[in-house]
């Protein structure tokens, strides 16, 4: 027989403290009144935690606002500069390093090119630490105020401390990545998908917001997707679960940079989508030319949004989603000029009802949106309890 878990007045404390930062970090300037009501927790505890988050700093105060016949009640928020979160996005054709403070809002960035066939893992690594070394630097933020790094990669990542990548199309097997830069900085490291940090960020502050059941489908160089459900990202047996790209358009298809053939990043990613043009990878700036070839009408944007469409469809069939993001930079091309013809190829290839149910919309937070759901990684175990800045702690006797 399993006894139950005793949980101590601490863990209680905690618990509360985590319910109630979580819930004034997302509603934004709110009253203790109000947060009673949000939280469902008493006045006192209530009273009792903010208390607390405003002797250690975590929370200030924020104007007043009337109440009912009494005094004005005082508004209190998260202090956006009581620590920062630092996010990574590992592209096809860059890393990208951005510093947030807690309002997510970016305080410096340093942008490294990467060639779209060379992806060294130990140029990324470089590349990723000497990006941390130059926003800390040109930000003026000490690094003890930093809560973390969070990172976000192409392929399947490994869990635990050494974080290991299997990137087929960056030649990656068992990389690990979070070895390899801690050996570079002390700062904490959380490691993800980089189609699971945008969708976790298109959630948070962008098109997914407010919804529970979304998919955010991620193309850029290759294609990639983010699944939530119930408000959580669905990772399966070993969180390769989001491997979009490479489900089968089509039987014996197109040959893909995974090896595979018929694989849907084959028909929509911008590198295949260039190399029908005639313009092979690591040829051209991928951006650039995709651009071009939208405003000139080329033949295979239509059918790249026509596979796009039906690659959506196969989503809203399998997971009855009630939203559909579409974001990357190739995606967001793809989608501000081709959006009438993908909702149109998406419904020809639902079922009826699933697609009534489900809307497809462009993401709202652009390009940089991989680097800010990787600084989301940071800020989600920050409002867990489970981090806080260095400079902030008790230095040991």
């Amino acid at each position: 027989m399993v006894r139950p878990e005793r949980r101590t007045v601490r863990d209680l404390r905690k618990g509360n403290r985590a319910v109630l930062l979580r819930t004034l970090y997302f509603a934004g300037p709110t009253s203790r009144h109000e947060l009673t009501r949000l939280t469902g927790l008493s006045a006192a505890s209530v009273s009792n935690v903010t208390g607390d988050l405003i002797a250690d700093g975590v929370v200030v105060e924020a104007g007043l606002v009337e109440s009912d016949g009494g005094r004005p009640r005082v508004l209190l928020r998260v202090d956006p500069e009581f620590g920062y979160a630092i996010g990574v996005d590992v592209g096809e054709t860059h890393v990208r390093v951005e510093l947030f403070d807690l309002d997510m809002n970016e305080r410096a960035k340093a942008d490294h090119p990467l060639h779209p066939s060379r992806h060294d893992v130990g140029l990324v690594a470089e590349h990723i630490l000497s990006g941390i070394e130059t926003v800390l630097a040109d930000s003026g933020v000490d690094p003890g105020r930093v809560l973390g790094v969070g990172i976000g990669v192409p392929g399947i990542v490994e869990s635990g401390p050494e974080a290991l990548i299997h990137a087929q199309t960056f030649g990656w097997d068992a990389v690990p990545l979070g070895t390899l830069l801690r050996a570079g900085t002390r700062l904490p490291l959380y490691v993800d998908n980089g189609a699971k940090t945008m969708g976790q960020a298109e959630l948070w502050f962008g098109a997914g917001r407010g919804t529970r059941h979304t998919i955010v489908a991620l193309i850029g160089s290759g294609a990639g997707a983010s699944i939530i459900t119930d408000g959580i990202t669905y990772r399966g047996a070993n969180s390769s679960a989001g491997e979009w790209g490479h489900t089968k358009i089509e039987f014996r298809g197109r040959a893909c940079r995974c090896g595979g053939r018929g694989c849907l990043e084959a028909y929509i990613g911008a590198e295949s989508v260039l190399a029908r043009a005639g313009m092979p990878a690591g040829t051209v700036d991928e951006q650039a030319v995709l651009a071009e070839l939208v405003a000139s009408g080329h033949p295979v944007i239509d059918e790249a949004a026509d596979y796009l469409g039906a690659g959506l469809a196969n989503l809203i069939n399998l997971f009855n989603p009630e939203r559909i993001v579409i974001g990357g930079w190739a995606g967001l091309l793809l989608g501000q000029h081709r959006m009438t013809r993908i909702r149109q190829a998406a419904a020809e290839n639902s079922l009826a009802q699933p697609y009534e149910t489900a809307s497809i919309v462009l993401g709202r937070l652009g390009p940089d949106a991989v680097a800010l759901g990787a600084a989301t990684l940071v800020m989600e175990e920050f409002l867990l309890g489970r981090t806080s800045p260095a400079a902030s702690q008790p230095t040991a006797s």
